[in-house]
């Protein structure tokens, strides 16, 4: 009986932590509407940060006071994020902030690996509370008693800045309408600002107060963004009460998940989270987003536009430049040309049901990486030829993305990412943990081309001519009454409901094909590399897509094309240097803000029409 309660103070204890950095997410998103990707980060400069203030000290206002001092740093760290770079993009969609907050990510994890080094950072143990106090027989750290207590103090100061003072009041305001809140004369910048503080701020305090229990590393952004996203819309997003919730529940599931099924303690909170949206689209304490997009006057038509026949030069252009490159007989520019190829590829499939199709998915990898695994298993048991695998790939990834999207796509907007992110990590520990089948972490090796295409020349001709086709057909579907169909449901569910579209079944079958082209990108690149690993599956790699989209431009069908292209260059080039993140994320938010429509935006957003009347004019 003891363990069992140890256990059950311990999830409360992790659940603390766990709460203080979601609610700040929690709150950033129920009134800018920013998905923070970059959150993470701010939990771990509280750390570091907090680690600077206390250092060996053993005094209690030093320590106690050190932490708060912590949060305070980062929310103003936090502060001058927005004013310099999120307050020039809300008028953008909300998916390109998300990305900008990604290059976030990664200024800020080389800045702190520039401060204060690569080694794992020891924290200070808390003055007072370094004893243990006996609970059913069983010791339990003092600490952790301090932190139980310390969630639900800060829950109520929460609840009492939001529903007894003026500024909760406009905040709460602003949630519900910021048009009427900026009709009343509220100075909007000033109040997103001080949302934003209060978020990093709650952010710092978490990273701040787990120092006793974890000290500081440069893994911990990463480590926590993808508990705090579950956390927050397994709650509902924007609920506090239900973050709180959501963050007993996730931890309670990690704290007995290790002490009864230690072997799949990495699926836990995900399916947690996949059996919750299930039942309940919007979390325990969410409310249903609206289905309806913005109006007709401010959408972009994401399919080819009227001036077809520049771009079918273009494309022509762009297949001649490819063919004619394995004439130079140079192997690393052909091994990268293939890599960007296939990965503008993956990144097509996705802008087929995130531009048409409006359903945005943070879990794409699972049918990139799930045909590279399929292919891989298939050669390592059964030997099967590749010409058979380059269609059972595809298919094994269609069946995936069959059972997946009948149950995605009775959700919408984050509630929809974030499902499809639910299974791509249930897939992925699958890989991960399955060692006797799939090799864990070491995954499987030896997967190479078999027959002509054992010449890389062949292979590189056929990875063109596969993707050419493909990319072909996407665009027909697209431009068909069936794509036609699929922007409608996006558009106006309601009223392509009224007309006799059955929305649902439109979107399975456009998320089924999604899967099945994407299947197929990931099978030609595992016979690219020979091998393929549970990386592949894993989230970075479905970021990866959207990024490469949202960079190139989601209005575009070159897009994906152009995105992949220069991402792909850009890492292979940039991460040659030692600080090769500050510089990659600077560019991405600079790319971000010069071009909040992608790369292919400033065609079509008139900008060198522009340029040519200033000319004119002068």
């Amino acid at each position: 009986m003891s363990i069992y309660a140890v256990q059950f103070l311990i999830g409360l204890s992790d659940a603390s932590v766990l709460f203080l950095t979601a609610s700040g997410l929690s709150i950033i998103f129920g009134v800018s509407r920013i998905v923070n990707f970059s959150h993470g980060s701010f939990y771990m400069l509280g750390a570091y940060i907090g680690y600077s203030l206390i250092g060996d000290s053993d005094n209690p206002l030093i320590f106690w006071g050190g932490l708060f001092l912590a949060a305070v740093v980062t929310g103003l760290v936090g502060v001058l994020v927005e004013i310099v770079l999120l307050r020039r993009l809300y008028h953008v969609p909300e998916l390109f902030q998300l990305i900008a907050t990604f290059g976030v990510i990664l200024v800020i994890q080389d800045l702190t690996f520039m401060i204060w080094g690569a080694e794992d950072l020891l924290g200070p143990r808390a003055p007072g509370l370094t004893g243990s106090i006996e609970l059913l027989g069983a010791l339990v750290p003092s600490y952790d008693i301090a932190l139980i207590v310390l969630s639900p103090l800060v829950l109520v100061g929460i609840w009492l800045l939001f529903y007894k003072t003026r500024w909760g009041a406009l905040v709460r305001a602003a949630t519900e309408d910021r048009e009427m809140v900026a009709a009343l004369g509220v100075n909007q910048n000033l109040l997103f600002t001080g949302v934003f503080f209060l978020g990093c701020f709650l952010a710092g305090l978490g990273g701040a107060a787990q120092l006793p229990k974890g000290g500081a590393n440069l893994l911990m952004d990463f480590g926590i963004i993808a508990e705090v996203f579950v956390v927050v819309v397994v709650g509902g997003m924007g609920s506090i009460w239900g973050a709180y919730i959501a963050a007993i529940i996730i931890s309670e599931l990690n704290a007995f998940g290790i002490l009864f099924l230690p072997e799949s303690s990495l699926v836990m909170m995900f399916l947690a989270m996949a059996v919750i949206l299930i039942a309940r689209p919007w979390g325990l304490f969410g409310k249903s987003e609206s289905m309806e997009h913005k109006p007709p006057s401010e959408r972009e038509d994401l399919t080819i536009s009227g001036r077809k026949l520049p771009w079918n030069w273009g494309w022509l252009l762009l297949i001649a430049v490819l063919l004619v490159i394995p004439w130079f007989q140079i192997d690393f520019v052909m091994t990268l040309v293939i890599e960007m190829v296939l990965l503008s590829f993956f990144a097509a499939t996705l802008h087929f049901i995130m531009g048409p199709g409006g359903m945005v998915s943070f879990g794409h990898a699972l049918f990139f990486g799930g045909g590279s695994y399929a292919v891989a298993l298939f050669v390592n048991y059964l030997q099967l030829p590749m010409s058979v695998l380059l269609i059972a790939g595809p298919a094994v990834t269609m069946v995936f993305a069959l059972l997946v999207g009948w149950f995605c796509v009775r959700l919408s907007g984050v509630y929809f990412a974030m499902l499809t992110l639910a299974f791509a990590q249930l897939a992925w520990s699958v890989v991960f943990q399955w060692d006797s089948v799939t090799g864990g972490d070491d995954g499987i090796i030896g997967v190479w081309p078999t027959g002509p295409a054992e010449d890389k020349i062949v292979f590189y001709y056929l990875v063109i001519t596969l993707t050419s086709l493909s990319l072909y057909v996407i665009r027909r579907v697209i431009s068909s009454p069936f794509g036609f169909a699929l922007r409608a449901c996006r558009d106006s569910s309601l009223r392509s409901r009224a007309i006799g579209i059955d929305v649902r079944k439109i979107q399975w079958i456009a998320f089924t094909i999604s899967g099945f082209m994407a299947g197929l990108a990931g099978s030609l690149y595992v016979y690219s590399k020979g091998s393929i690993f549970p990386t592949e599956m894993a989230i970075p790699r479905s970021f990866d897509a959207l990024i490469m989209l949202l960079l190139g431009g989601v209005q575009s069908p070159v897009g994906p094309i152009i995105g992949g292209s220069v991402y792909t260059f850009l890492i292979d080039y940039i991460t040659r240097f030692d600080y090769w993140r500050l510089l990659l994320g600077i560019m991405i938010m600079l790319l971000i803000v010069l071009f909040p429509r992608g790369i292919s935006g400033i065609f079509s957003s008139g900008i060198i029409q522009r340029i040519k009347l200033l000319g004119q004019s002068e």
